[in-house]
């Protein structure tokens, strides 16, 4: 029996001198617990030697896809097909029928088979001779690495390490262009606080100021490489109207100096820009279709690196970068966050108030798509980016497109989708409402109507045909009459309700004065006869 056994250096092939230590599996171990035993029971046969790390990832990756390499091929050509009548003992079984469809060799996988291979890599320094260890080990961590990062479908292009050091360092270049364009705005400005009205970009005021210096010097300055006409006139005319201070030459100086470091890191962005551009196109090519340079690169570098992102479900890419909002949701137990850094890209940006939240859940699931598809995928193409950002497209423009309504369909006919009109009936103004002040009193429209009434024959006339406007019109005053009609006798009535009750209020009245007056007259008399009695004593 042969035995075919891979190495990280090459193919080698041993003859089993004693087949039947095999069959005792439990014990297989012990025969191989020295190099001496060891040599007692396989002895090598054939060594082929890759050439190089790459010929060793080709024929490792074949062998654990199961498929049969063109150096394995021409090693069992060579050493096996001579001897034909043995059998092969092969780790794998799937190569096993590849080995016998393709060579016609007998191939053997067991349990025994398998117990041989790990007793044989246990020795495998005094089996396979010529091999240095040092030599040996380098070869096997050169093969480990190369074959993770085919297994990963990593390349050495794709580092993502680059772009959160990129993204990173292009917020603190925002961050310290803002301080000091600030610092040079105010610093300037006490000698020439006018051009800071009239020079609104910041790259073009610093340029400005660093071929100015002296406010007195803006007369005889050309500023048409730095400044459009029309700004370039106004800014000779604030010179010559200035309220700002005077500044000597030492401070102009610091002004320049400061102005050139401006530029300078203005410019030094660009260039970063253009360059985490270029690397997110060939690490993410179809997250930046998505959402865009920054916003891709933020979200990498939020999650730590490619990988780490594309296992994030989409929900949690969503909302990357609002970590502190949704915790704080959840503790007080209200609505949580819609988005995070997804909100500053574009498709999130031209939406309304209203279908932000949709957009940026649908913006995520095709994000996390994208992610995945760049970190484990082995093309590099952005076509699927592409046409998930066309659906998302078409998606917004039906969401924001509200004045379509739907009108069902029968079974045979497909639906039909109308455009919606507002049909509204045309009201003409009545400008009676204007004024407050009637023109007229109730009484006497009511005495008109009645006068009209009685003077119109019984007999009906016919009525000519008019709009329906003037129809509505003249409905609405014979209304108006009919009310103040039905209001005067009303009126009248309660008037004589109200003198009744105020003649019954006076009776009681009058009735208690004539008996108060009585009763005075009474006492008056019954006085007069008591001092009369009195004089006759």
């Amino acid at each position: 029996m042969l035995v075919l056994f891979e190495t990280a250096a090459g193919y080698a092939i041993f003859k089993v001198l004693n087949e039947s230590k095999l069959q005792q599996v439990d014990c297989l171990y012990k025969e191989f617990e020295t190099p001496e035993k060891a040599n007692k029971i396989v002895k090598l046969k054939h060594f082929e030697k890759f050439q190089d790390t790459t010929e060793a990832l080709a024929a490792a990756t074949a062998l654990v896809e199961g498929k049969l390499g063109k150096s394995l091929k021409k090693v069992l050509k060579k050493v096996v097909a001579k001897e034909a009548h043995e059998q092969l003992a092969i780790s794998d079984a799937k190569l096993g029928g590849v080995i016998k469809e393709k060579l016609d060799l007998s191939c053997v996988h067991s349990p025994a088979v398998a117990e041989l291979m790990r007793c044989i890599r246990g020795q495998m320094e005094s089996l396979i001779t010529g091999l240095p260890p040092r030599e040996m080990s380098a070869m096997s961590l050169g093969l480990a690495h190369s074959l993770s990062r085919y297994k990963l479908k990593f390349s050495p292009d794709k580092v993502d390490t680059m772009i959160v050091q990129a993204i990173s360092l292009l917020d603190d270049l925002d961050k310290e262009l803002n301080n000091y364009i600030m610092r040079c705005r105010e610093w300037y400005g006490w000698h020439f606080p006018e051009l800071g009205k009239v020079i609104t970009d910041n790259l073009a005021y610093c340029k400005s100021v660093r071929k100015i210096g002296d406010r007195t010097n803006v007369a005889g300055s050309d500023l048409s490489d730095i400044l459009p006409e029309e700004i370039e006139v106004e800014v000779k005319l604030a010179a010559e109207i200035s309220m700002g201070t005077e500044v000597s030459e030492e401070d102009i100086g610091n002004i320049r100096h400061l102005c050139d470091q401006v530029v300078e890191i203005s410019e030094y962005r660009a260039q970063l820009y253009d360059y985490l551009k270029n690397r997110m196109m060939a690490i993410a090519p179809n997250l930046t279709v998505m959402v865009g340079e920054l916003v891709g690169a933020r979200l990498i570098s939020h999650a730590g690196s490619l990988l780490n992102l594309a296992k994030h479900p989409a929900s949690t890419v969503q909302i990357l970068g609002a970590e502190k909002a949704l915790f704080r949701a959840l503790k007080t137990r209200k609505d949580t966050p819609k988005y995070g850094l997804i909100y500053h890209a574009s498709l999130v940006g031209q939406t309304t108030a209203k279908n932000k939240g949709k957009i940026s859940r649908m913006l995520a699931a095709k994000a996390a798509l994208a992610i995945r598809y760049d970190a484990l995928g082995e093309d590099t193409n952005a076509e699927m980016g592409a046409e998930n950002r066309a659906k998302l497209e078409a998606r917004l423009r039906q969401l924001e497109d509200k004045g379509i309504r739907r009108i069902s369909g029968t079974g045979k006919a497909m639906a039909k989708a109308d455009k919606y009109q507002h049909k509204s009936e045309v009201r003409i103004y009545d400008p009676s409402g204007d004024s407050t002040i009637p023109s007229t009193s109730k009484k006497r429209k009511f005495e008109e109507v009645e006068e009209e009434d009685a003077t119109e024959p019984t007999t009906p006339a016919v009525k000519p045909k008019k709009a329906k406007q003037e129809l509505a019109i003249e409905e609405e005053e014979q209304a108006e009459t009919s009310a103040a009609a039905e209001e005067t006798p009303k009126k009248k009535k309660k008037k004589k309700k109200d003198k009744k009750a105020e003649e019954k209020m006076e009776e009681p009245k009058e009735e208690e004065v004539v008996a108060v007056t009585e009763t005075t007259e009474k006492k008056k008399k019954k006085k007069k006869k008591i001092e009369r009695r009195g004089e006759c004593k």
